[in-house]
């Protein structure tokens, strides 16, 4: 396979499963506590899975590169918008107040939302490695 195909396979694999991740962090949201899942498991498994989706686009972008470029990127990008929960306009709390807002911004800072993103990273990680190992051996 020549590299132009495999750069856009692999891109495709991997916005593939941040399709998937985005489905699971939507269904955790919207039916976790129907299920019976505690407020931790919604609230953190959602950000796990943010991180990990973070990762995966990150990969999508630049599929060359080491994992663990991808996971330094990702996680400056995780971290970034969980520090810009710090700043506070109309218009950016606002946004904040809209479903698409809470999804993408969140509205309050924690630091157990970036231990949360560092587990979602470790998760996007294992899914590239994983991702890396069968396209080898195809």
């Amino acid at each position: 396979m020549t590299d132009g195909r495999w750069m856009l396979r692999a891109r495709l694999q991997r916005l593939l499963c941040v399709g998937a991740v985005i489905v699971a962090g939507l269904a955790l949201r919207g039916f976790g506590y129907d299920l019976g899942l505690p407020f931790s498991v919604v609230k953190y498994g959602g950000s796990l899975l943010w991180g990990c989706m973070v990762f995966l686009l990150v990969a999508a972008a630049i599929v060359s590169r080491r994992v663990a470029v991808m996971a330094a990127i990702a996680l400056a990008i995780a971290v970034s918008v969980e520090f810009s929960r710090l700043y506070q306009t109309p218009a950016l709390d606002e946004f904040r107040l809209t479903l698409a807002g809470r999804l993408l911004l969140g509205r309050v800072f924690s630091l157990w939302n970036i231990v949360a993103y560092a587990a979602g990273i470790g998760l996007g990680m294992a899914i590239e490695m994983r991702l890396r190992f069968l396209d080898r051996n195809q």
